[in-house]
């Protein structure tokens, strides 16, 4: 039973999120306030994954996440947002989480979302390959992390994803329907060809020496995009 950290202080929705996640096999660990959940945190490896609520009486869910991507941690995050104002959707990608729900939302859509991000948490583990090296940049498969000539670079989960993905198919243009395929969920439902470029333009303002002018996360337009560098 995969374990899940649910920060929410509505009382009256933890209740039903509580009880719908153990009907979807998970079990979840409810913590009210940052506070706590930067408690909880301290041992993070015990979690498959986080639900943070945005709004909390002592600070925001960003606040926790950030925490999170500080121990260089890629459990998958889910935001909860009373809103979808771009600048909130932003502000969650930026700080490190992987997606983000609405409310009001579907407990049923909420536990899919889940379901697929444990699914390529899982596959970014397994395979017999542990490193790989593309050109200056080295991605640590045991270690979740990755570096740019030898230096730890600080990515999201869901950047740190997709720079594997592009890596392992060096040289190769990947069409944007694979990635959102291969990231997201089978339809690709869950993330917008917008929100991709978001992703893709954050992930080359930290791996390009010229974000403007890049020689390695190369846009092939009406495409996708490519990855070159000499992979070893």
């Amino acid at each position: 039973m995969s374990k899940i950290l649910l920060l929410e202080d509505d009382i009256s929705l933890v209740d039903g999120l509580k009880h719908s996640l153990k009907k979807n096999g998970f079990e979840a660990e409810i913590v009210r306030t940052v506070s706590e959940a930067l408690n909880s945190i301290k041992d993070i490896r015990k979690y498959d994954l986080l639900i943070l609520d945005v709004t909390l009486p002592d600070g925001t869910g960003f606040d926790v996440c950030e925490a999170v991507r500080r121990q260089s941690q890629q459990v998958p995050i889910i935001f909860l947002t009373a809103s979808d104002e771009e600048v909130n959707i932003i502000r969650g990608l930026d700080s490190g989480g992987d997606d983000y729900i609405t409310k009001p939302f579907r407990l049923g859509e909420l536990c899919s979302r889940i379901r697929a991000l444990l699914r390529r948490a899982g596959a970014s583990n397994t395979g017999s390959t542990t490193l790989i090296e593309c050109g200056d940049v080295t991605i640590d498969l045991l270690g979740s992390r990755a570096l740019l000539n030898g230096k730890n670079l600080e990515l999201t989960s869901a950047e740190y994803r997709l720079l594997c993905l592009l890596a392992r198919n060096a040289n190769r243009v990947v069409t944007r329907e694979i990635i959102l395929s291969e990231l997201w969920d089978k339809a690709g439902n869950f993330v917008d060809n917008n929100t991709l470029s978001v992703y893709v333009r954050r992930l080359r303002e930290k791996v390009e020496a010229d974000p403007s002018h890049p020689k390695h996360l190369i846009t092939v337009r009406g495409f996708g995009y490519q990855w070159k560098g000499a992979a070893i």
